[in-house]
């Protein structure tokens, strides 16, 4: 082992892992549920909209996470990329909460309609800024950070915690922000977040180290580096790996983007009851998955993404059944089986992520950032949203109260979203033995 390379991962390390992976992920959650439901309650309840926003963040994640994964490889600095994208990344989440239709129609002078759609298209665009400098930051630097400065004697510890910041994050969106935007309004609560999210990065230029062990590498002529079938060839169990994360994206994809909507439009939950059944599912999910992080460090991460995959599978079907029409049933129906659903949510994530970190080379940690994103955000957000809404259509579930405003779609999400979510993670199960077997043929 070279004498600069960690055997733990040290105070420091963890401080900034957990601080900028908490505030990144409770941007993307923002971003990710109540930007939807932002413009849902805001602007137009349109499903098609949200599904499209969705789907061009993914793109724009993805594009943008190759070009800065390779930059981030050039340079030999992730710190910079990290810190300064941090903090413009804050400056454009407050810009998006601060747009609405009265300012929209005020300053292209027009209403109605019109107004309503240039503002639709307003924030789309705002979303895919946003997604520019929080993809750099995040998925590209941030993720690259990580690997580096993880080795796998330790990293199945360190995935674990990183797969809990993501429910942490959702549990202050789907708790804390309703409650938030209840008392105050929807632009304080976001120019509160972008300043939260931008004094992260202005603190990072200060605390954020580099791997003693990271060096300039790389080209631009490399961003496709990750798609040669040489690479792919000599990377199989990372590229197999890559699969089971795309199927499990899919399926978080179909109805998440949909999940705060329907709690509050379908099953009638108010902001303190979806808050409570989130909140208790999430915390409980999270500290079981400590432990299971550690057991996979310990197990075979493959063997164990049966398990995590079926708990999974499980919770998703059981929330299909909550009742609407008794909504103390669906409160406990919704908890119990959301707590399930967490519990695989996390495991699965922490699993496919320890595995993918095990099997990227070192030299080749920033360039292959892309490569992931392809398939853990790009596919999955432009399939998932497309079924989840195209299920929401099929089902046509009316939005009580719509009028007659022909802006929205009138629908709103259905439950069968959690039964095809279900069945798209069961197919892991033909998966998961392609990972086993490219492990054995690299001899790993």
């Amino acid at each position: 082992m070279n004498g600069n390379e960690k055997t733990v991962f040290g105070r420091k390390s963890w401080l900034i892992l957990i601080l900028f992976g908490t505030i990144g992920q409770l941007a993307w959650s923002v971003e990710n549920m109540y930007f939807n439901l932002f413009i849902f309650d805001t602007v137009a309840p349109n499903l098609d909209a949200i599904t499209l926003m969705v789907q061009l963040s993914g793109v724009t994640a993805t594009a943008v996470t190759l070009i800065a994964g390779v930059l981030s490889d050039k340079l030999g600095n992730r710190r910079t990329l990290i810190s300064y994208g941090y903090l413009i990344w804050g400056v454009t989440v407050a810009l998006f909460g601060c747009t609405s239709t009265e300012l929209v129609g005020a300053i292209f002078n027009t209403q109605g309609v019109q107004a309503v759609t240039l503002t639709l298209a307003l924030l789309v665009v705002g979303d895919c800024v946003m997604t520019l400098f929080g993809s750099t930051a995040n998925d590209a630097a941030f993720n690259a950070w990580v690997t580096d400065n993880t080795r796998p004697s330790f990293r199945g510890t360190v995935e674990g915690v990183i797969s809990i910041l993501p429910l942490i994050a959702m549990l202050a969106v789907a708790g804390g922000f309703g409650i938030l935007v209840s008392l105050t309004s929807y632009r304080a609560v976001f120019i509160g977040l972008g300043v939260i999210i931008s004094l992260s990065g202005l603190l990072g230029i200060f605390i954020i180290k580099d791997s003693p062990t990271l060096r300039r590498s790389g080209s631009f002529r490399e961003i496709f580096y990750g798609f040669k079938p040489s690479v792919v060839k000599n990377n199989l169990p990372l590229y197999v790996t890559f699969i089971a994360v795309l199927i499990y994206g899919v399926a978080c994809q179909i109805f998440m983007p949909y999940l705060i909507i329907y709690m509050k439009t379908y099953l009638g939950f108010t902001e303190i009851e979806y808050s409570v059944v989130f909140g208790v599912a999430i915390v409980l999910g999270a500290v079981i998955n400590v432990f299971l992080g550690r057991l996979s460090d310990k197990m075979d991460k493959t063997k164990l993404l049966y398990v995590a995959s079926a708990i999974m599978a499980a919770g998703l079907f059981g929330m299909y059944f909550a009742p609407p029409s008794n909504k103390t049933a669906a409160l406990i129906v919704f908890g119990i089986f959301g707590f399930v659903m967490i519990c695989g949510y996390i495991f699965v994530s922490a699993l496919c992520g320890s595995t993918v970190r095990d099997y990227t080379p070192e030299g080749a940690v920033g360039k292959l950032q892309g490569v992931r994103m392809v398939f853990s955000v790009l596919i999955p957000m432009l399939a998932g949203p497309a079924i989840g809404n195209g299920i929401n259509k099929a089902m046509g579930v009316k939005l009580q109260d719509a009028g007659a405003d022909i802006m929205t779609t009138e629908y709103i999400p259905a439950p069968e979203i959690f039964l095809v979510g279900a069945l798209v993670t069961l197919l892991m199960f033909a998966v998961i033995p392609f990972i086993s077997r490219a492990k054995a043929r690299a001899g790993k």
